[in-house]
């Protein structure tokens, strides 16, 4: 994802919190509670729709020799002290 796609899924991301935490916090009339359910319905979709274009990218990073793809959990590297200064310069 490009930054401003970046930007796009975490904006989104935090206002549907919002859409949440006001959903569960506050008594809203049943118009306003509607309104904000079907945002939150149209920002969990682009959000869904923006993680499975990155799953599909990362499968495609990790696609084998033959093509086929490769499901390997994510483990952070633990860098060693002498590689981290590396890394600084």
């Amino acid at each position: 994802m490009t930054r401003a796609r970046t930007n796009d899924f975490e904006q989104s991301f935090q206002h549907l919190e919002k859409i949440v935490q006001r959903l569960e916090s506050e008594e809203l009339p049943l118009d306003e509670s509607l309104q904000l359910f079907e945002e939150g319905i149209r920002l969990s979709r682009f959000c869904n729709q923006k993680l499975e274009e990155v799953e599909k990218k990362i499968e495609l990073i990790l696609a084998d020799a033959k093509g086929q793809p490769r499901v390997e959990a994510f483990e952070p590297k633990e860098i060693e002290p002498d590689e981290e200064a590396a890394a600084k310069e």
